[in-house]
């Protein structure tokens, strides 16, 4: 996940929110300063101090955090870091637990853990209690049909309670979960599942988005007769009555209706993994080929999201904590972290427009959420319709809202205060599916600045480092993170000496993970991220972030949508188009042109300006919403779209041809 603004300096007119000193003291991480003081005779002056030390000192800071959230209880351990080289870092050598007991250790039985909510109904609650008998009964099953540690459960399922259910389930088992939303193609759900060959698969008949219902019963025979491994299937009716013919036609696969728990009280029986025992995989957007599983193990994601929600997003217990995402983006994951915490979870399955912009927040209004998580192209979507969801919805109840997934312009930040929650603390976060946490985002102790993440996240040695390896200190250069991190990849799959691996994090600087992204640190530790920096644009030799042209140009009212690529040409010429989407009713005649270039000029620099505006139906992104820049990139030079991004994970996939057909256009004309 990533966020990011047009980078400027910060003045005390950017500060947009400020918290109370009493907020401040007592939040998690105000807490945790005190314990360091009382435990670990450490005291620190402030976030910054806290931050050099979790990163200076990391097996000191890790082990303080596996204490204070009192994993000292539930495991002893060797060696915090028994070796630092990354990759193949190995932490809490010898330590023993298992992520689904985890998330049933700080349950509450007077709150609810569950708050599921389908599109046009109303929330239904799961208690703690009935959580784990669904959990332990789902987990019975998995053994009865010979699921054992280390095997492969899938599902292709939307963001429902079955889903957790399921994840839990397969923790307790000791198997590995991995899922995909049933919004993703056929063929993009093969070119992942396939890879992790499954011997179950669970998944739901269909659901519901828009004011529309989705049957996905024949792409499930599909998938099932795609996947050789797969033995048996968990149905979920959601849309449909129970099916008396299985969805697929194989002879060896053995169709089960989803068990609900028989009122007689089954045991959660959970399995005692090492820390580095897998417990899920997650996958890249495959946006530059076939995408890379991800996997991810029980101890590093527990201490990762102990830590990143509880001392980062300062989640408690009594939080009803919502995040709009499908399962297949991180974040759901992400939400899912939040039973660690004791924290409500609350479970959105359907549009976030519908039925009309205000969606999501009448979703916050109608489940009491506290914590609402959304996507940049919401907010974005929602300031250029003008709404103004605080005169239309109750949002008292939100404390803070956490913003990730793409840039978000200065003024969309603006209108979250003007329009939206002018109490709330927005916290930009960027992160990644990589590590399934936050690089950098909020602290509840920091100011927020217009179009600036607050901090690094602790114990993520984060910098900007130039193409040569130097630090960088208000300059913007590659992310990088010098020290590992507990949830950073355990492997890829199919991956033969980590090779794969290698290339993607480790390749510009051997030992030192380069995330991918153009970023900004200032002294004050404030941070931008300005998108990705292997689709950086280039023009005459100075570099620039795509992220900041996107924030002038859409800011004019006549566009919907843009994307710029810098590609490097066979010829040694660079070219650099901007592809314009026009707003409803307006046309990309020579006026808007001069206006785009005007504005480019004016904000930025004529360096900023590009070759060309082209005007097209749309943009292609991931289903996250990322702008897919470097399968474009690659298309303008010479690949064919099959190359360059699977079928099934994208948006607007049809104008991959359209970029192809424009690429051999410019190679005919003289």
């Amino acid at each position: 996940m990533h966020q990011g603004a047009v980078d400027r300096p910060s003045t005390d007119t950017d500060v947009l929110w400020t918290p109370l000193p009493a907020d401040a003291d007592g939040s998690n991480i105000a807490e945790f300063l005190r314990w360091l003081r009382d435990t670990r005779d450490l005291s620190f002056a402030g976030y910054p101090d806290l931050w050099r030390w979790s990163t200076a000192e990391p097996a000191a800071f890790w082990a303080a955090i596996w204490d204070y959230y009192g994993l000292d209880e539930v495991s002893g351990y060797d060696e915090v870091l028994a070796d630092a080289a990354m990759p193949g870092a190995r932490w809490f050598t010898g330590a023993r637990l298992n992520f689904a007991q985890q998330c049933f250790a700080r349950a509450c039985p007077d709150r609810p853990a569950l708050i599921s909510l389908a599109e046009g109904g109303e929330p239904v609650h799961t208690s703690w209690e009935q959580l784990r008998s669904q959990v332990a009964t789902v987990a019975a099953r998995l053994r009865e049909l010979g699921v054992a540690p280390g095997d492969r459960v899938a599902g292709y399922l939307p963001n429902i309670a079955e889903a957790v259910v399921a994840l839990l389930a397969t923790a307790a088992v000791g198997a590995v979960w991995t899922v995909c939303s049933p919004d993703f193609g056929t063929a993009g759900v093969l070119t992942r599942l396939r890879q992790a060959r499954p011997t179950v698969l669970v998944a739901a008949d269909g659901y519901r988005y828009g004011g529309k219902e989705f049957d996905r019963r024949s792409e499930i025979a599909s998938i099932i007769n795609g996947l050789p491994t797969v033995r048996h299937v968990l149905a979920i009716d959601r849309l449909f009555p129970p099916a008396t013919t299985p969805w697929s036609a194989r002879t060896d696969v053995v169709q089960h209706t989803w068990p609900a728990p028989t009122g007689d009280e089954v045991r959660l029986d959970v399995a005692d993994v090492p820390f580095d025992h897998p417990l899920w995989i997650l996958w890249s957007s495959g946006t530059t080929g076939v995408p890379k599983g991800i996997v991810q193990g029980h101890g590093g994601i527990v201490v990762e999201l102990l830590k990143a929600l509880g001392l980062g997003a300062d989640l408690r217990a009594q939080d009803r904590y919502l995040f709009l995402t499908s399962t297949s983006w991180m974040v759901w994951n992400f939400l899912v972290g939040g039973l660690l915490h004791g924290a409500t979870i609350v479970l959105y399955d359907g549009s976030p427009t519908h039925p009309d912009v205000n969606g999501a927040w009448r979703v916050a209004e109608q489940t009491g959420a506290t914590m609402l998580g959304l996507g940049a192209g919401y907010l974005v979507a929602g300031e250029k319709a003008g709404a103004h969801p605080a005169a239309e919805v109750d949002l008292g109840a939100v404390r803070t809202i956490l913003q990730t997934g793409s840039p978000l312009p200065p003024s969309t930040w603006r209108w979250v205060y003007d329009r939206v929650a002018p109490h709330v603390w927005l916290q930009s976060v960027c992160g990644g599916t990589d590590i399934c946490s936050a690089l950098a985002g909020g602290s509840p102790l920091l100011p927020v600045r217009v179009g600036r993440i607050q901090c690094p996240a602790l114990g993520v040695a984060l910098a900007s480092w130039s193409p040569d390896g130097e630090p960088l200190v208000g300059e913007q250069g590659e992310l990088v993170v010098t020290a590992p991190l507990p949830s950073m990849p355990l492997y890829f799959l199919d991956d033969p000496g980590d090779a794969r691996y290698r290339d993607s994090y480790f390749d510009m600087f051997p030992g030192v993970w380069r995330h991918g992204d153009w970023v900004t640190v200032d002294p004050d530790l404030t941070v931008v991220v300005s998108g990705r920096s292997d689709s950086t644009l280039n023009r005459m030799g100075v570099r620039m972030g795509a992220a900041d042209l996107y924030g002038v140009v859409e800011r004019l009212p006549e566009v919907a949508d843009s994307l710029v690529i810098g590609a490097e040409l066979p010829d040694g010429g660079y070219l650099m188009p901007l592809f314009v989407v026009p707003a409803g009713g307006a046309d990309l005649d020579d006026g808007l042109r001069d206006r785009i270039v005007a504005a480019i000029r004016h904000e930025l620099s004529p360096r900023h300006v590009p070759d060309m505006i082209v005007a097209v139906p749309a943009v292609p992104r991931t289903l996250t919403g990322k702008r897919l820049e470097v399968p474009v990139k690659r298309i303008l030079q010479g690949a064919r779209p099959a190359e360059v991004t699977a079928d099934g994970t994208i948006i607007h996939p049809e104008m991959l041809a359209w970029f192809a057909e424009f690429a051999e256009s410019l190679r005919r004309s003289p």
